[in-house]
């Protein structure tokens, strides 16, 4: 392909939590003129930061970031609201001539950027109704049971206890006569407006990965930091644990030690399973990219790694 006919590079900088990907990130950015496009759920939530590992504003102030910090923890933030502001960013940033770094971990919006999203038809209140009705007197189990029944390939890929998918795969098939696995895959495939160079923090040694977590889940404990955050949040009245928000890893597990379910050692045992199920579920997710570059994340010249990616592709 010739420069003139090439589509203007963006990165996408994947990793599980704790992989350090803020850093590798800021190092780039010290390299090549980059604007940060932050991927993550939790990060668009004002006043939550300790729990969080957001960027500090040192960091914050070493390159432009974007999506952080653009929501109460009252609202919702959608995939389609991310691809949306997303591509949007991109070409910004690409207009006054940056590189877009698209950096974070929740898999479903960089799936949600790469793919499209899904013409699946819009929820329908009543049949919502009667779905809540039946599984307040059947339960969520036998819920996914009856979803196996009509839809094996979206009940394989969903926990039993997943009440909120589960219900809509289930509407989705009662609205169209058709398994959502089948929708999904005529779908057709929306071609990005850049070149998505996809690249992976991977750990080489998973138990080092482990550390690094049960480190940082401490230090977000030490002074009672992550604790008195929570505090503050839950002072303000409005906010429960049925929000995506406080659903968060480690929010959950200290609201639910301020509401006095467990002491501070089963908080910590609690807070670092929670975010091991994170990295491992972020790990499948990018294990099911076979065009990524993986990078290992624990040795020390990751940066530079990923800096010979970038050149070999926009000299490609």
């Amino acid at each position: 392909m010739t420069a003139a006919a090439r589509k203007p590079l963006a990165v996408a900088l994947m990793g599980p939590t704790a992989s350090g990907k803020t850093a590798a990130a800021l190092e780039i950015a010290s390299r090549i003129p980059s604007e940060i496009i932050s991927v993550d759920s939790a990060l668009v939530y004002r006043g939550m930061d300790i729990g969080t590992a957001k960027p500090t504003p040192a960091e914050r102030a070493q390159a432009p970031h974007h999506l952080i910090d653009i929501l109460d923890p009252l609202d919702a933030y959608s995939v389609m609201q991310f691809r949306h502001d997303a591509l949007k960013l991109v070409a910004e940033i690409q207009a006054r001539g940056k590189l877009p770094l698209l950096v974070g971990g929740t898999m479903l919006y960089f799936k949600g950027l790469r793919d499209g999203l899904d013409e699946l038809p819009q929820a329908d209140p009543e049949i919502r109704a009667a779905l809540d009705a039946e599984e307040v007197q059947l339960g969520t189990p036998a819920m996914h049971a009856r979803l196996a029944k009509v839809d094996p390939a979206t009940a394989a890929r969903l926990k039993p206890n997943d009440s909120q998918r589960i219900q809509r795969a289930l509407e989705i098939h009662l609205l169209t006569g058709q398994p959502m696995s089948a929708l999904l895959a005529q779908a057709p495939k929306p071609a990005l407006p850049f070149d998505l160079l996809p690249l992976a923090l991977e750990p080489s040694d998973r138990s080092v990965l482990h550390q690094r977590i049960a480190d940082r889940f401490h230090a977000m404990l030490k002074d009672g930091g992550l604790i008195d955050e929570v505090e503050t949040l839950r002072r303000r009245g409005d906010l429960h644990l049925g929000l995506p928000s406080m659903r968060c890893v480690g929010y959950r597990q200290t609201w639910e030690y301020l509401d006095g379910l467990y002491g501070m050692a089963e908080l910590r045992e609690k807070g670092i399973a929670a975010t091991r199920q994170l990295a491992k579920r972020q790990i499948t997710w990018l294990r099911s990219m076979p065009d990524r570059h993986v990078i290992d994340c624990l040795v020390p010249d990751a940066p530079q790694a990923i800096l010979a990616l970038i050149a070999q592709r926009q000299n490609g």
